[in-house]
């Protein structure tokens, strides 16, 4: 059984080479690993640690060792750092374990950076002079863009609201029939509830609740579908918004629900099963394409969640502020307005479309809905909603509704 430490630096060496998701690598290795719950838990603890706050632990790297370091090296120090001045954790431990993880030549080394680490903390959690885009761990170019959106005061809380662990907030399932021994969350919108401690598998795989952050709802509930009407899930996998559809018209047999890419279909199919939910069509179709013609006027209300650059559930999705450029923002706004052009024949006279995101890009939202109809004038603007981390508690997000005249 490998330690969730020396766990910790081979997710983070396999990361940093661009293999997988973090969070696809913390389960593979704890899995492989055959972890305990409580070294499962560390090793998730130091790897997001490491990733929401890298920038940070390799200014404090910078400062405690002068000179060139091989990657390998580095990660064990971000470990070993994130474990000592993020994680708090007892020093002994943090410092004696994560020294063993080093070849033998370069244990001395960790071991002093540690040492000092220890001896220089008061000094080094003082993050008063520090550039925020630094102290707060965010790429320069997202820091300078929010800030001239928002402000300097909402960017640094925003960033701040990144770096914290994300609750782990669940929605009852109306469909499982089970919803009536299960709690209700205070300031949570009817129906969901945080879990505090171990996940309730069993509630899990029997579908009587699906974990999913409240900002989900909101274009589910812009878009109210009725019993009866024939709705469209555009971007379902891996189907979050199609259990929010179904459970507010009752059932799933009014749903179509597509994703453009097969591999996804399996998983989607696999949890709208569980939760009780039986579309009327499950479908592979890429919506930057023309829609077959048995789809066009076929749909009383259609969604639209479309791929986004994920800006307003950094707090969950550690890695990706890593991963993502100003050139993707660019490339996304192309792609999401294709999704809208041909999912737009598909809309009865009548009907009406919901365009959603995680995002909390104007580009990305208003003003590529300011766009679309500024094109089409048979179209008007309904409504919209938007979550904003931190000022909502919530995961950002931003719905539009678009009635056809």
């Amino acid at each position: 059984m490998k330690s969730p430490r020396r766990a910790a630096v081979s997710i983070l060496r396999a990361w940093g080479k661009g293999h997988a998701y973090a969070e696809n690598l913390i389960e593979r290795h704890a899995s492989r690993n055959e972890l305990s719950s409580a070294d499962r838990a560390l090793l998730n603890a130091i790897v997001l640690g490491v990733l929401r706050h890298r920038r940070l632990l390799d200014h404090w790297i910078g400062e405690l060792r002068k000179g060139k370091l091989d990657h390998e090296t580095r990660d064990i120090l971000r470990v070993g750092l994130c474990q000592l001045l993020i994680l708090d954790l007892p020093d002994h431990a943090a410092v004696f374990e994560t020294v063993e993880l080093g070849k033998s030549p370069v244990r001395g080394l960790i071991n002093a950076v540690l040492r000092r680490a220890q001896a220089n903390r008061k000094k080094l959690l003082d993050l008063s002079e520090l550039p925020p885009a630094v102290a707060l761990s965010h790429p320069d170019w997202l820091f300078k863009r929010w800030k001239k959106q928002f402000g300097i005061e909402e960017t640094e809380a925003l960033m701040a609201f990144n770096n914290q662990p994300a609750p782990t907030i669940a929605r009852t399932n109306p469909l499982a029939g089970k919803s009536a021994g299960l709690p209700t969350g205070p300031g949570l919108p009817p129906g969901y509830f945080e879990i505090e401690g171990p996940i309730p598998t069993d509630l899990l795989k029997d579908g009587a609740i699906y974990i999913t952050d409240p900002a989900t709802r909101h274009c589910v509930e812009l878009l109210d579908p009725k019993p009866g009407e024939a709705v469209l899930d555009a971007c379902a996998a891996p189907g979050g918004k199609a259990f929010l559809i179904a459970a507010a018209q009752g059932s799933g047999e009014w749903l179509t629900a597509t994703d453009s890419n097969e591999k996804r279909l399996p998983r989607l199919r696999q949890n709208l099963e569980r939760l009780r939910i039986l579309p009327a069509e499950l479908a592979c179709h890429d919506w930057t394409r023309e829609a077959p013609e048995k789809w066009h006027e076929a749909f009383d209300a259609i969604l639209l969640d479309v791929p986004c650059s994920n800006t307003g559930v950094l707090r969950r999705r550690v890695d990706a502020r890593w991963r993502l450029s100003p050139q993707q923002i660019d490339d996304l706004v192309v792609i999401q307005r294709a999704i809208l052009d041909a999912a737009l024949p598909c809309l009865k006279p009548g009907g009406r479309l919901v365009y959603s995101t995680c995002s909390i890009e104007p580009e990305e939202n208003s003003l590529q809905i300011e766009r679309f109809l500024a094109e089409h004038p048979e179209l008007e603007l309904a409504g919209t909603r938007e979550a904003l981390p931190p000022r909502d508690g919530t995961d950002g997000a931003f719905a539009a509704m678009i009635r056809r005249r």
